[in-house]
């Protein structure tokens, strides 16, 4: 048992940045949660997770994370055989199992949009980084939020490169099989169709899940307090099951 309490590791997905957060970081400070939103690098799952697995080093302490998007891939390896995390949130998230990639999950189902919406463009590293073009952002990726949000939201995201999308989760033992998950799921999402969603929380035995009605990909900064319950039904269960 641990003297210690949890603390919320959010990790964004691509396309996005730390600060979407911010509401839900907002509704639990208000229910007294210790919570830091970790700057996802968006090069490859292998480095991405290596270096959340070093944010969950440093907190030196039970760890819940919570992923959105392509940040579903990250903290699925990084917390792998990794005894400090003790459950999983996904926000309208990629669930992988070993192999997986977020580019072939996506395609489960019908209904993303998401590769008409992108522009790519070379890196001196090698390969491409992709975004969304800001004239298609807002539908794409936030249709739920007011247009200057989502405008901002368009010029302040992250890129990704096509590499981490392509990359296949590289453990064997992905993190949601030995640790339980949540889900929030994302009816309307234009990037991983709700279908996608749903049969990712069912393959992972989810814990709970919650479908929010007209959601956008966008889940967390258009409907926080939802997410944000989520994630506090998440610590109440962890904590019982410690307490046990």
């Amino acid at each position: 048992m641990s003297d210690k309490a949890p603390t919320v590791v959010l990790v964004h997905g691509a396309f996005a940045e730390s600060t979407s957060w911010n509401g839900v970081i907002e509704s639990l400070h208000g229910a007294g949660v210790d919570v830091i939103a970790a700057a996802n690098p968006l090069r490859s799952v292998t480095d991405d997770a290596a270096y959340l697995r070093d944010v969950i080093a440093g907190l030196d302490g039970p760890v819940l994370l919570v992923g959105h998007s392509y940040g579903g891939m990250v903290i699925t390896e990084a917390g792998a055989d990794n005894p400090n995390v003790i459950g999983l949130v996904y926000v309208a998230a990629f669930a992988p199992d070993s192999g997986e990639s977020a580019f072939q999950i996506s395609t489960l189902h019908p209904g993303s949009t998401l590769g008409e919406a992108l522009t790519a463009y070379p890196v001196s590293t090698g390969g491409n980084e992709l975004a969304i073009r800001i004239d298609a952002y807002p539908g794409q990726f936030a249709a739920d939020l007011p247009l200057p949000v989502a405008g901002k939201m368009a010029r302040t995201q992250r890129p990704v490169t096509e590499y981490a999308l392509r990359e296949g989760l590289p453990t064997s033992t992905p993190a949601w099989r030995t640790v339980p998950s949540w889900f929030v799921l994302a009816e309307l999402d234009r990037n991983i169709p709700v279908a996608v969603q749903r049969d990712l929380a069912v393959r992972a035995d989810a814990r709970g899940f919650r479908e929010v009605e007209g959601a956008s990909h966008a889940v967390a900064v258009s409907c926080p307090d939802e997410v944000a319950e989520t994630i506090i039904e998440a610590l109440a269960v962890c904590a019982a099951a410690d307490a046990a």
